[in-house]
């Protein structure tokens, strides 16, 4: 599966499992771009993933290691998810997959660098993403 073909399947997830994606991406995977993220616990206890996903989001969207990078990639992630013309929680998940995936190459000193850590980054999504629909038995 490539990274291009991840937003068609994010609408089959659960709830649940859009969710331990999401936070994988933004937990573990942003650290790659030195992202380094806590999130507040306080605001996320007890809530349903409806709700649990845009209050983490808000909070990891709040951390920008270089603010100008991260408005350039944000534009960007935004508007190939308005492309995709996903839903709810779908969309949100498109769009911090797309936005993780281009905040990594920091270490890419030229063009064929950039996308060489890009398609790795995809790549570590893909097989994510495949390990938790497997877990949630959803068939892709």
């Amino acid at each position: 599966m490539s990274d291009i073909a991840l937003h068609r399947y994010l609408p089959r997830l659960p709830e649940a499992a859009l969710q331990e994606f999401i936070e994988w991406c933004v937990l573990e995977q942003s650290k790659m771009a030195g992202c380094e993220f806590t999130p507040d616990q306080s605001k996320l206890k007890n809530l349903p993933p409806a709700e649990y996903i845009p209050q983490l989001v808000d909070q990891f969207m709040k951390v920008k290691p270089d603010p100008i990078k991260a408005g350039l990639v944000a534009a960007i992630a935004g508007k190939e998810a308005d492309q995709h013309g996903l839903s709810g929680l779908a969309v949100i998940a498109d769009f911090i997959a797309l936005y993780v995936k281009y905040l990594i190459p920091k270490d890419g000193n030229t063009p064929q660098q950039a996308e060489i850590i890009i398609t790795d980054a995809s790549q570590q999504q893909c097989e994510k993403f495949m390990e938790i629909a497997n877990k949630y038995g959803v068939k892709i």
